[in-house]
């Protein structure tokens, strides 16, 4: 058998309302899950689907390693790399008065809460039916 070749990650951090990070090649990425236990990321990484909590967002890349403050959210780990969906940056204020963006907030809320009600009911993660259709 060869060798693995591991590729970098790519790491996407978004909002409803924007990418905070898209970040095509780090080295790995750790993050604070819900359940209070951290994880860390390197290529070749299993697929994942996890509630994260507000914390840390650490990663490396070729400038070195970076901490991002964030929000809870959920974390996907595909064969595409890392995405985290947040309501964005821990501790920043929002815009003053409502907003467009308050808007797309509630509704990320939702599915937020849509999804970590799907992952309660599948104790493995969120499974995915076939034969359905």
């Amino acid at each position: 058998m060869g060798s693995v070749v591991s590729t970098p990650l790519c790491l996407r951090v978004l909002t409803p309302a924007e990418t905070l990070l898209d970040v095509p090649e780090v080295a790995w990425v750790q993050v604070q899950l819900a359940d209070g236990g951290g994880i860390g990321i390197w290529p070749g990484h299993g697929p994942l689907l996890a509630e994260t909590r507000t914390a840390p967002l650490r990663y490396a890349d070729q400038a070195g390693e970076h901490i991002q403050e964030l929000e809870a959210g959920i974390l996907e780990i595909s064969r595409d790399g890392v995405t985290i969906f947040t309501s964005g940056l821990a501790g920043s204020g929002g815009p003053g008065p409502l907003s467009d963006q308050d808007e797309g907030m509630v509704r990320f809320d939702r599915l937020i809460q849509a999804l970590f009600a799907a992952l309660k009911g599948h104790p493995g993660g969120m499974a995915h039916e076939e034969g359905k259709g």
